[in-house]
């Protein structure tokens, strides 16, 4: 290397070099602050409980996690073009050929695009967001992620993970927003006095609605609406309880398990199926005589 040659490489380090290590330093700066933001909000919204998350922080926990995503992609790109300019490459064709490339990517992968506006719209009305729980079609589960292009459901039965694609998501619904709600059909025997067990069980929702750790995940006194239809075998009566999200499970094991002890303390009929088997006998044909 000719003394030129040094100078001038001397000269590209005091410069060039100078801020394109700016560039990286800032740029991995960036990166780290949008991580830590997201992930902040991530621990704040943990603090309280999966189950005790406000609509309102969901949507801040499932946007966090876009914007680290989508800015870190952005910052990286900006980055990289920037730091080509420093090299000393021209990269006005880079941005022309990046031009004419992604309009053949978007008329080649319209349904990536599908994805993304459903996603985007999905976040912006709010439709559902992370720890909610989702059915759709017939797969249901809770949201562990949600971006831009896929939605992902941790399967509550199997513990399967379903990644779905957002334009697929036609139908939606979603179990836990705002509140949550346990529906109860219990069948009782036809002989039994119905404004009685209409009695014991509206006294087994005020017990379960005072109970200490029942009573905090009820949102509203249960309520018994009465004769839901006739079977062929019970009187099949109705009992809505209002609870928190995602606790009308819990709920409602409790309330079975109490209308169970009850009735049998009560003397209360629940029929089951039961079935009879009848055996025809032939009479054998007498026998020849001797």
């Amino acid at each position: 290397m000719n003394a030129r040659a040094f100078e001038e490489t001397f000269h590209w380090l005091r410069t060039g070099g100078v801020r394109l290590a700016i560039i990286v330093a800032g740029s991995l700066m960036l990166v780290r602050l949008l991580k830590l933001a997201s992930d902040r909000v991530a621990r704040a919204v943990a603090v309280e409980g999966a189950d005790q998350v406000s609509e309102r922080e969901k949507r801040a926990l499932t946007l966090a996690g876009i914007v680290k995503t989508v800015g870190t992609t952005v910052i990286v790109i900006i980055a990289t073009m920037m730091g080509l300019g420093e090299i000393g490459l021209d990269i006005t064709p880079i941005i022309a050929g990046a031009g004419v490339v992604g309009l053949a990517v978007g008329f080649g992968a319209q349904s990536l695009i599908k994805d993304v506006i459903a996603g985007f719209f999905i976040i912006l009305e709010g439709q559902f967001a992370v720890g909610d729980v989702i059915k759709t079609g017939e797969i249901s589960g809770r949201v562990e992620q949600l971006n831009l292009r896929v939605t992902i459901l941790r399967d509550f039965n199997s513990g399967a993970v379903h990644f779905i694609p957002n334009s697929e998501l036609k139908i939606v619904s979603n179990l836990t927003k705002e509140w949550s709600r346990v529906a109860l059909d219990i069948g009782v025997a036809y002989h039994e006095e119905i404004d009685r067990v209409i009695g014991v069980l509206q006294q087994i929702g005020q017990d379960l609605a005072r109970d200490e750790q029942m009573g905090p995940l009820i949102l509203e006194p249960p309520e018994v609406l009465g004769i839901e239809s006739f079977g062929e075998s019970q009187v099949t009566i109705k009992a809505l309880v209002k609870t928190l999200p995602q606790r009308q499970w819990e709920v409602a094991r409790e309330f079975r398990r109490r209308i169970k002890a009850t009735f049998e303390k009560e003397g209360i009929e629940m029929p089951y199926p039961t079935r009879v088997h009848l055996t025809r006998i032939e009479s054998l044909p007498p026998k020849e005589q001797l």
